[in-house]
């Protein structure tokens, strides 16, 4: 049988995020997949080692890695339609639940186990990858910013708001410790 899965994951640099957006770069799947990781692993390090928890570092990045994966099937859901109100927000949910399960039927049986977990994290793990989906989506705003787009100023507060109403300490640090670095130009940074 041929398992199509690492086929479809490959489209993701074909969804292109912030659709309602003027984009000074677009930002495809992959793209913000590999942040969300980068961050993601980042916030369970600092889970560990400032805040005394003991949450698998590796297990958030690979979560992070596929958070998004379903938007291979739905596409990206601007956040504005998505949260709109309740019922919309349910229904996405069972789209993407949906997705999920189409993604899955594409891979060997011996595969899905592991990918059941992926997708369905622990509760711990699931807090650290939206925060660090926020941040992000943060660090996106603060890019089209520094290159003048002034239409991410709305967003770029909204998102601060909504990582605020997180209450992820772990998410609070690294805004506090890294995300002054992403206003910096490549010169200021060396």
């Amino acid at each position: 049988m041929k398992n199509h899965f690492y086929a479809m994951l490959s489209r993701m640099k074909n969804i292109y995020r912030w659709g309602l957006m003027r984009n000074t770069k677009s930002e495809n799947l992959s793209e913000h997949s590999l942040e969300v990781a980068f961050v993601a692993h980042a916030l369970a390090i600092i889970n560990n080692t400032r805040l005394g928890g003991n949450v698998d570092a590796n297990a958030v990045a690979v979560a992070a890695m596929y958070h998004d994966t379903t938007e291979i099937i739905t596409g990206d859901m601007p956040t504005p339609i998505k949260y709109y109100n309740c019922n919309i927000k349910n229904v996405y949910k069972d789209i993407e639940k949906i997705a999920e399960n189409r993604l899955l039927e594409k891979l060997p049986n011996d595969f899905k186990p592991y990918f059941t977990k992926i997708y369905n994290p622990r509760d711990d793990v699931k807090v650290l990858v939206k925060a660090a989906d926020k941040i992000s989506a943060l660090i996106k705003c603060i890019e089209e910013s520094n290159m003048g787009n002034r239409e991410f100023k709305i967003a770029e507060k909204s998102t601060i708001k909504a990582i605020e109403e997180l209450n992820c300490p772990e998410a609070n640090i690294f805004i506090e410790e890294f995300l002054e670095s992403f206003y910096l130009s490549l010169d200021e940074l060396n």
